[in-house]
């Protein structure tokens, strides 16, 4: 975990992404911290600095981790930000334990409905080689390098964007990259974001919702399907507001980290409006 103290503001609790890590919201959270808030970003099991065990790579799994973390740390009444695949587990927590979460930010994740995509489970069963290798040109390649690529890649990220980003991978017997969760586990999340529609825990959710969409220009072909999920999910909660980021990357907190702070203390304030109104 990674904490910064804030001042006493409501804290956030920030969740990565598939095969990413805590240290990917490190311009985010240095901005909330900064405006007050106390900052928690978790690496889930497997991933980041955290232990890899045999079992409990799902939404069900990562959901019960994340409920143990705010006992331990005794943390009610958080903003929840969840990135592509955290922004799933985000939901589903939002849903089952509602005394925990104040408000929710799906950063570019946690609306996608797997079953009814173009992407289809056979495309990542029989495409087990792109999903082993993650990131172009960051594995089977020496650090430098693939630290090159990410800086050609995203030329305006920070510094620590970029190392966040080498960070999914550690160096292998021969020197080269390897992505630092298996396979194995990778696989058993895909398993379980393809069966575990967000849509179904829709209905549990009531404190407001912001949703934060990146419609990269080079992934076009999929905006219809974008537009399609994002309405979706408007209907069917209850207080929810929806940002565009066009020609944004997936990462936005790294692509566009002062944007998405300001966006996220925005969801503070109105989280803090409809506990008033509750009360």
């Amino acid at each position: 975990m990674r904490h910064r103290p804030g001042r006493g503001g409501r804290p956030f609790l920030l969740l990565h992404g598939l095969a990413s890590n805590a240290r990917m919201w490190d311009d985010v959270a240095r901005r909330l911290a900064d405006a007050g808030h106390p900052v928690y970003a978790i690496d889930t099991r497997g991933h980041g600095d955290s232990d890899v065990p045999e079992q409990g790579y799902d939404n069900e799994a990562a959901v019960a981790d994340l409920a143990a973390v705010c006992r331990e740390l005794r943390l009610t009444g958080a903003l929840l930000a969840g990135h592509s695949w955290g922004g799933m587990v985000a939901v589903r927590f939002a849903s089952v334990h509602p005394d925990l979460a104040a408000g929710l930010a799906l950063v570019d994740g946690g609306w996608i409905n797997h079953t009814d995509t173009p992407l289809r489970i056979p495309t990542w069963q029989k495409d087990v080689e792109k999903i082993a290798n993650g990131v172009p040109g960051t594995t089977g390649v020496t650090v430098h390098t693939a630290r090159e690529r990410i800086r050609t890649l995203h030329p305006h990220w920070s510094k620590d964007a970029v190392e966040a980003m080498l960070a999914d991978t550690v160096e292998g017997p021969d020197g080269l990259l390897v992505q630092r969760l298996p396979l194995k586990h990778r696989l058993s999340i895909l398993n379980s974001m393809w069966n575990d529609s967000p849509a179904r825990w829709y209905p549990g959710i009531a404190v407001p919702v912001l949703m934060l969409i990146a419609l990269p220009s080079y992934a076009s072909a999929l905006g219809d399907w974008v537009r399609k999920w994002v309405t979706e999910a408007e209907s069917a909660i209850a207080h929810v507001d929806s940002r565009w980021y066009v020609g944004a990357d997936h990462n936005l907190h790294a692509d566009q980290p002062e944007r998405v702070a300001a966006d996220l203390l925005e969801l503070a304030r109105n989280a803090d409006r409809s506990a008033l109104e509750r009360s």
